[in-house]
């Protein structure tokens, strides 16, 4: 009968006395979500991303490091006779208008970076990411058509990709099937995290209108940083 009662008692503590499991406590460090949803995705990027005017060329811009520098296309900001534009202007996305200078560009890998004369009084950088899978979620953020901040979703189709026009070729590329316009290069592709996997630069085309086929291209970020080099100038841009 003692023994009865101690093992009563004892079950009766350790449950709060309801005959109910007690709650564990909760974690000092919660585990964050591996996956956001696709508005969640917008809510974090959005305030990195820029629009951009080089002249009459329409790109976007994502800023990536605490001191504003942007990354976009460099088809974006390319100007005329090999040189890059003088007359580039951005916008960020609490509306702050700047000019910007190309401070570098690697046109084998179709990416410049940009530093705007001008800041906003809250810069945002994005998070940058790293590893990607075929067939993972993906957001891109753009400008396509003009219609700035739109926001598409897919997948990633295919890794190590190349696009080829005439005897120009840009490799190592990120295929997917987010839908992009002319207006979306430079802008970022992102994963279901928020992270930038990607700057956007191209579109398959193969009625040769510049538009949407189905297939879109970006540059893998850590390229897009300064990664292993490519062997030609970019492909068909947007």
């Amino acid at each position: 009968m003692l023994v009865v009662v101690a093992v009563l008692a004892y079950w009766l503590g350790s449950s709060g006395g309801n005959g109910e499991r007690a709650a564990p406590s909760p974690s000092a460090t919660p585990t964050p979500s591996a996956t956001l949803a696709t508005a969640e995705v917008f809510k974090r990027a959005g305030p990195s991303v820029v629009v951009i005017q080089a002249g009459k060329s329409l790109g976007t811009g994502v800023i990536a490091a605490e001191d504003g520098t942007i990354l976009t296309a460099y088809h974006v900001v390319r100007g005329t006779k090999g040189k890059d534009a003088e007359d580039v202007r951005v916008t960020f996305a609490d509306g702050t208008k700047a000019k910007a200078v190309v401070v570098s560009s690697n046109p084998k890998r179709d990416v410049a970076a940009l530093k705007p004369a001008k800041l906003p009084e809250i810069v945002v950088p994005a998070t940058l990411g790293g590893a990607v899978a075929v067939g993972a979620p993906v957001v891109a953020i753009g400008n396509p058509l003009g219609l700035t901040y739109s926001v598409s979703t897919g997948v990633v189709s295919g890794l190590n990709r190349t696009t080829e026009e005439g005897d120009r070729d840009l490799g190592g590329l990120i295929q997917f099937d987010a839908s992009v316009n002319p207006g979306s290069s430079g802008g970022p592709l992102l994963d279901a995290r928020g992270l930038v996997i990607g700057i956007v630069v191209s579109i398959a085309d193969p009625g040769g209108d510049e538009a949407f086929a189905g297939i879109a291209f970006a540059v893998p970020i850590g390229l897009a940083l300064g990664g292993d080099e490519g062997d030609g100038p970019p492909g068909p841009g947007i």
